[in-house]
Parts: C-alpha cells; sequence; structure tokens
C-alpha cells in the first residue's frame, strides 16, 4: 500500500506545477496567436519566421495541456485516495518513481510492458 505520506509530500509539488503550467500557458498566449498577413511592416521571411515561432509555441502548449491533464488526474487521485495505484494492475507505483514524476499513473512493469 502506498504510504500517505507520500500523497502528502506531492500534493503540493502537483499543485506548484499546476499553477506553473497555467501561468506558462497564458504567459505564451499571444506567441501561439495567428501571425498577421502586413507586407508592409514584415517581409515574406520574416514572416516566415513568425510562423515558425508560432507553430513552436503552439506545439509547446499541446505539451503543456496535455501535462495540466495528467497533475488534474493526479490531484483527483489524491483526493479520492487512490493515488500510488497503478491503473492497470491496481499495485502500488514504487515511491521513487512517483518522486521522480508525481503525476504517473503506471507501475514500472505496467509502463514497459505497453510502452506508454
Amino acid at each position: 500500500m502506498p504510504d500517505s505520506d507520500l500523497s502528502t509530500e506531492m500534493l503540493p509539488r502537483l499543485q506548484q506545477e499546476l499553477e506553473e503550467l497555467i501561468r506558462l500557458s497564458e504567459a505564451t498566449e499571444q506567441d501561439r496567436a495567428p501571425v498577421a498577413l502586413d507586407q508592409q511592416s514584415v517581409g515574406r521571411l520574416s514572416r516566415m519566421d513568425a510562423m515558425q515561432g508560432q507553430a513552436l509555441a503552439q506545439a509547446s502548449d499541446v505539451r503543456r495541456r496535455a501535462r495540466k491533464v495528467a497533475v488534474e488526474a493526479a490531484l483527483r487521485r489524491i483526493e479520492l485516495g487512490e493515488y500510488g495505484y497503478c491503473e492497470d494492475c491496481g499495485e502500488p507505483i514504487a515511491a521513487g518513481r512517483l518522486r521522480v514524476d508525481p503525476a504517473t499513473r503506471f507501475c514500472i512493469s505496467c509502463a514497459q510492458s505497453s510502452e506508454r
């Protein structure tokens, strides 16, 4: 059975990470906005650079949103008293694994067998 102290230890880390993810998403909203076509002030190459920057910001936001979902799910598992158990086999997840990634959902055996 996972240590309840582990849930207590991971709760502030997960809450802090969630706040940081939200802050980063808000801070980079302008970078993800569509690039305006203004031939007067932005040349073709500059616009291509701006579009590339936009694409990178959008890709980062996709990863950030996926991580946000994982962190929110971990916080729900803590609330429900289900934190620290593998979603596949139901066995406890090693404390070291949870300390590396507090939002992990699978024990090492299930993660390796399904290559998540």
